[in-house]
């Protein structure tokens, strides 16, 4: 009975110490699996994966298939947030905060975002009440915001100052139930600015949220560093306030709103991660020359530790072939000769498109595109194909004289051919319209926009 009871004593701290986290799907996901990840800044440290397990059960006399899965946390798991990522594309993930307790949430994969529910959590439960109670009542200032800006109905100003009034005393509340927890640093910084009163036109609105965009966020705070809040705020301020049709005010647009947010930074190794973060964000976006400048102007202004060459490389070679950049040169035999891209003199500007037979948009825009641009002889076209052999494209491009057909190949994966990879091709067809330096001037994405840029004068 002393064994038994000393070996409880010295188990229970133990047991206690065990933390677990368990999700339901319903309808489950595809994938069996599911890893859980850590997120501290920008980038997301692994902690486990798991199996994803099938459970039926009866709902209301019908059978109903669910997936499980649990996460057992040891006693060092630190508390901060977490993700637990099902699929790799898209938005695969559920994201929660881990503070020493269990968690349990149920949610639809499809859309996690809308659809978690925590079942078990003091302060998972807690912030998405607070979400729920405030976006509530600030998307009706939105709305009493614009009923003004439009009439300037007193009515509406009335009602708007209730509204504010109503926030206010939600984030109190909330900023007062969380005291001590985890939750309370971003209870504190999810707040928005809004004036006391409603701005009389668009403008004054527009400029009074981006100067206040981050009235309310402390970015030195460690836990708001410690998840995906300040990426994601950082985010929406550069890619999604900061907006304009218009190319070059759009790109002027997102270089001052970065440099607001790089005033705001005060250590290094969040500017360090909001670095990497832009420069990763603008390369998926193909915008190669705010890429350049974030490099020459923060990236190559880190301590030395912190300037990763291959990640500069990386990011360089996916941005050869994009606006603002000479095409990347390459060469094919043309009736018995030897043409080069670089070299080619034929065009006052040239259109180069990339292009498979075994691709059904490509069978279908081709012949549309060929029969478009015998109405503009100035351009010189150069098709490539991008072929596991040469005999299906050989008899396609006999239809498509006073074009350079150039073809690429490779032995194991077509995709894999010197040319494509420096292309860094996304899909097929993709289209590259070049001037006469073979500068590559736009890249529209479809035969229907190729059409739109030569008939908008722009060939001009």
């Amino acid at each position: 009975m002393k064994k038994l009871l000393a070996l409880l004593i010295f188990t229970a701290p133990l047991v206690n110490a065990q933390y677990s986290v368990k999700g339901t799907m319903t309808p489950p996901e595809k994938s069996d699996q599911i890893a859980l990840y850590k997120i501290e800044g920008a980038k997301q440290d692994y902690v486990a994966f798991t199996n994803i397990k099938l459970d039926t059960v009866n709902i209301n006399g019908s059978q109903q298939v669910l997936g499980k899965f649990n996460f057992d946390l040891g006693e060092n798991a630190k508390p901060g947030a977490y993700r637990a990522v099902y699929r790799t594309r898209g938005a695969g993930f559920v994201d929660f905060f881990f503070n020493n307790e269990n968690i349990e949430f149920i949610f639809n994969p499809k859309y996690p975002d809308q659809s978690v529910l925590f079942t078990s959590s003091r302060e998972n439960k807690l912030y998405s009440e607070y979400l729920q109670a405030y976006n509530a009542v600030q998307k009706k200032i939105d709305s009493l915001q614009a009923s003004y800006i439009e009439s300037e109905d007193k009515e509406a100003k009335k009602a708007y100052k209730k509204e504010i009034k109503e926030l206010e005393d939600i984030q109190k509340t909330f900023e007062n139930k969380s005291e001590g927890m985890l939750v309370n640093s971003f209870i504190k910084a999810s707040r928005r600015y809004n004036s006391y009163n409603p701005h009389d036109n668009i403008k004054d609105y527009l400029s009074a949220t981006n100067e206040n965009f981050f009235e309310y966020v402390d970015f030195k705070n460690e836990d708001l560093y410690n998840s995906s809040f300040l990426i994601d705020r950082i985010n929406d301020y550069v890619f999604y306030l900061n907006y304009s049709d218009d190319r070059e005010v759009q790109q002027k647009l997102i270089k001052e709103s970065i440099e607001n947010v790089m005033k705001k930074i005060s250590s290094d190794k969040l500017e360090k991660a909001v670095t990497y973060y832009l420069i990763s964000a603008l390369t998926d976006k193909r915008n190669g020359p705010l890429v350049d400048w974030m490099f020459e102007e923060y990236f190559d202004e880190l301590p030395a530790k912190d300037q990763d060459a291959e990640f500069k490389k990386e990011k360089l070679d996916v941005l050869l072939a994009t606006v603002g950049r000479t095409a990347p040169d390459f060469s094919w035999e043309e009736n018995g000769q030897k043409l080069k891209l670089s070299t080619l003199n034929d065009g006052e500007k040239y259109l180069l498109v990339f292009w498979s037979t075994g691709c059904p948009h490509c069978v279908k825009e081709i012949p549309e595109l060929y029969k478009f641009m015998q109405t503009h002889k100035e351009v010189s076209v150069i098709s490539f194909g991008i072929e596991d052999d040469a005999a299906e494209w050989t008899a396609f491009v006999k239809d498509l004289p006073e074009w350079h057909n150039a073809i690429g190949t490779h032995p194991d994966y077509k995709f894999d051919n010197e040319t494509v990879k420096k292309y860094n091709l996304l899909g097929t067809p993709t289209y590259f319209i070049l001037d006469k330096d073979k500068k590559i001037i736009a890249m529209p994405d479809h035969e229907e926009d190729v059409e739109k840029y030569f008939n908008s004068g722009k060939n001009n």
